[in-house]
């Protein structure tokens, strides 16, 4: 009899199983995953829905089985009153940091964030080869006052990313969460404009500027050290402003624009390499929806980003970004069908109103079409 191969939903393990088999029940952990559909675009879509629900029965179990409620739904608390953050100890050569902010019970509640970020700690430990021990993950839904997504335990976490980073590493920042624009004081734009992430307690303590993400995160990486970003968020273009846009027509040829500040400041790195995936150009916003995947709410840019890889769409850095956008135009002309003169004018509306084109940014050019995409 012929197998397959397939892994285990919840703990990551090596199944073997028939192939008519419709499922399959995993010996170590006992849970049950559904075998993946021959269709790509519906085994990237399942693949999410089944994960996103399979982390939402455990957290409503978890919290049933619990006296106590949320952290962020309990009191505020002060920062003098913490102590030192223990992060997880890093196993080999890659780490990542997620973040994921909902900003709950506010009237800019967002609902895929903490969706995404598990979503995205699944694919690097089950297609890249990530530990679980190695990610650090900031949520709404931990518990650990110092893993929630504060605008000081972001910044940790982000020193945390590169602290004592060695040639060969492989480096992740992934952010779902709100994005914004500020004055640029420095002089160090060329739009006039600081990009900005918005941490859960932005309104009272402020945002965190592209200018610090820079110093945080990009200059330390020293030779052989590689960084990836993926940024989910309005405003996003060149969150980490690093020195270089790619700016890709839509025939699919790119070029370089160089971005160095006018002030002449370094915004490169120490000798490694830094490359930004963002939700959007730094004038446009993200969206966040359950369009895509079937009622599960995602952001529009993380979603398209896995179901890329997932479908061998994202062999190279060109092909990631063109099957990221197309999909996005996609989903964006698909709400509304038909193909008439006044439907083509009602999609032509909506994709200006709801233009959303990944942006990708790096600390140094190359060739987009030939480097192949790796984490």
């Amino acid at each position: 009899m012929s197998y397959r191969r397939e892994r285990c939903g919840n703990c990551g393990v090596e199944l073997q199983f028939p192939l008519d088999a419709k499922s399959v029940r995993c010996a170590a952990c006992h849970a049950i995953t559904t075998v993946r559909t021959r269709d790509p675009v519906k085994q990237a879509a399942n693949w999410i829905k089944g994960f996103v629900n399979h982390v939402a029965y455990n957290a409503i179990n978890s919290l049933s089985s619990s006296s106590s409620s949320p952290l962020w739904a309990s009191e505020p608390y002060t920062y003098q009153s913490l102590r030192p953050p223990t992060y997880p100890q890093v196993h080999g050569k890659k780490r990542a940091l997620l973040c994921g902010v909902s900003y709950r019970q506010r009237w800019n509640e967002l609902k895929g964030t903490i969706n995404d970020v598990n979503c995205m700690k699944y694919l690097l430990c089950d297609r890249f080869g990530f530990s679980p021990n190695s990610i650090l993950m900031l949520t709404e839904d931990e518990r650990d006052p110092y893993r929630i997504p504060t605008k000081q335990n972001m910044r940790t976490a982000m020193r945390w990313l590169v602290q004592d980073c060695q040639p060969g590493d492989s480096l992740v920042f992934h952010y779902s969460g709100h994005g914004s624009q500020q004055r640029d004081s420095s002089g160090d734009e060329i739009d006039g404009y600081d990009e900005t992430l918005c941490p859960l307690d932005y309104e009272t303590v402020g945002m965190i500027v592209d200018d610090e993400i820079n110093e945080t995160i990009v200059r330390p990486l020293p030779e052989g050290v590689k960084l990836h970003a993926i940024v989910d968020a309005c405003h996003s273009g060149t969150v980490l402003d690093l020195p270089f846009l790619c700016r890709v027509n839509r025939y699919g040829y790119y070029q370089w624009e160089n971005h160095n500040p006018p002030s002449g400041a370094y915004k490169g790195t120490s000798g490694g390499e830094a490359v930004s995936f963002s939700g959007c150009d730094d004038h446009q916003k993200s969206s966040d929806t359950s369009a895509l995947s079937e009622g599960t709410n995602t952001g529009t840019m993380t979603y398209c980003f896995i179901q890329a890889l997932l479908t061998g769409s994202g062999t190279t850095y060109g092909s990631l970004l063109n099957a990221m956008r197309s999909a996005i135009r996609g989903a964006h002309s698909g709400l509304i069908g038909g193909n008439g003169p006044l439907t083509c004018l009602l999609k032509r509306v909506l994709w200006e109103g709801m233009k959303q084109e990944p942006q990708l940014t790096s600390s140094k050019q190359f060739d987009i079409y030939r480097t192949p995409f790796c984490l």
